[in-house]
């Protein structure tokens, strides 16, 4: 029977990376999301994963970035508050590796996305309770979900990056079915 797994958000995190000015890039992350995952760690080949992410929650270190962020320009978060993720797939690619598709909805524009996922590891903690670690990368093109908001730059290129690269780093804890 597939276990049942939660997110471990004080050992886990999401964060991204994106080009800004054609030279230099901008690192964030989502503060609050929530996980649920069902399957064996071991053998995901039918394990599946709800992400929900915060979209308020982004945090670049820069207040006013983060309300751009947030505003219409860019997540909508008012009107679109969560960013989801249901797995449809994993694929073993040997060693503990996998990649891992599913749809993705950011500002209700849902489109399909492959991401490489490595599993690190189980070990049980000080109080008896195993976890499960994994991380994983991905990228995608912010315009393709209506986050199109730019300015050209006079010596040629625009401010950010169609491009989004994302890191994860997931700790997660069997609870009961």
């Amino acid at each position: 029977m597939a276990k049942t797994y939660q997110v471990d958000p004080a050992h886990s995190s999401i964060t991204f990376t994106v080009k800004h000015m054609m030279i230099s890039k901008v690192k964030g992350e989502f503060k609050e999301f929530d996980i649920k995952a069902n399957g064996e760690p071991d053998d995901l080949a039918n394990a599946s994963v709800r992400v929900t992410i915060q979209a308020a929650s982004v945090d670049t270190n820069n207040t006013d970035r983060d309300n751009h962020l947030r505003s219409g320009d860019f997540f909508n978060a008012e009107e679109h508050p969560h960013l989801v993720f249901h797995s449809t797939s994993f694929s073993s690619k040997g060693g503990g590796e996998f990649e891992l598709t599913g749809d993705l909805t950011i500002r209700g524009t849902t489109r399909e996305e492959t991401f490489e996922v490595e599993y690190e590891g189980s070990a049980k903690d000080p109080w008896g309770n195993t976890k499960h670690a994994f991380s994983g990368k991905g990228s995608l093109n912010r315009e393709d979900y209506g986050l199109t908001w730019n300015q050209a730059l006079e010596a040629g290129g625009v401010l950010v990056d169609k491009k989004v690269k994302f890191e994860f780093e997931l700790q997660f804890t069997e609870s009961e079915a």
